[in-house]
């Protein structure tokens, strides 16, 4: 059974930080992309990092500089570090995994439940 999940959400003041985590099972880890997405209330699902299994990371320009995704394929866990954190950035954060990264979040295979985080001006 694949799962997912995703910790070190919370609340904190803009230009603040916070670190997610996310512990993975039940699937070849190492052969799969890992991404994190987000969603706001009234908005559609994001795309905020992502990294694949030859370790090429990519980002939402909207986080570029601010945001570092990696991962430990031995421990099966991904990390998103959240620097000078904005009150757009607020959100539900998501956990994913799909064999190839695509763009289309649609169509990734495996989710966790979600982290939120709330970022106060």
């Amino acid at each position: 059974q694949v799962t997912l999940m995703e910790s070190g959400g919370g609340s904190v003041e803009a230009g603040g930080s916070l670190s997610l985590s996310c512990a993975a099972s039940g699937f070849s880890f190492r052969g799969y992309c890992m991404g994190w997405f987000r969603q706001a209330p009234g908005r559609e699902r994001e795309e905020v990092a992502t990294i694949d299994r030859d370790d090429y990371v990519r980002y939402a320009d909207s986080v570029k500089g601010r945001f570092t995704i990696s991962k430990d394929s031995d421990k099966s866990t991904m990390n998103l570090q959240m620097n000078n954190l904005l009150p757009e950035d607020t959100a539900m954060y998501y956990c994913a995994a799909e064999l190839v990264c695509y763009s289309d979040s649609s169509v990734w295979d495996y989710w966790g439940r979600g982290t939120q985080v709330t970022v106060s001006s």
